[in-house]
């Protein structure tokens, strides 16, 4: 969730099949879809929205990388989570400063471990909104 450059779906490309990612600013999307379409990333989808939703039609997903912060986890995205399957998102209510947070899914219920100290930009669209 958050494009950006296509950077870091870049590098996902190169050591998993397929990457699902969605970008909420729309020159951005473009710009990231026509550079991985240059550099021939094929196994690379991009879809331009609201990332807080997911992407339904593609669930469910093995992992889900959030790369903006949010204030909370958004359900979407851990409905969309598969059995056994881990979300990564940067937690918090400031710019300056939010815990990187993994969630696990598994046997129907879900742990929440903090990795650390992160400073990510705000998640815009429906997470500002909640």
């Amino acid at each position: 969730i958050g494009t950006g450059s296509g950077y870091q779906a870049a590098i996902l490309g190169e050591i998993v099949r397929e990457v699902f990612t969605i970008e909420i600013k729309q020159g951005l999307y473009e710009k990231a879809r026509e550079r991985l379409q240059r550099l021939g990333y094929n196994n690379i989808h991009l879809k331009s929205g609201d990332g807080y939703f997911g992407w339904e039609e593609h669930a469910p997903f093995d992992v889900i990388m959030v790369t903006a912060s949010a204030n909370h986890i958004p359900p979407p995205l851990l409905a969309q989570l598969k059995e056994g399957g881990r979300l990564i998102i940067p937690l918090g209510s400031t710019v300056f400063y939010q815990n990187l947070t993994l969630v696990r899914k598994a046997k129907g219920k879900r742990t929440v471990k903090e990795l650390g100290g992160v400073a990510f930009v705000p998640m815009t669209g429906q997470a500002q909104r909640k």
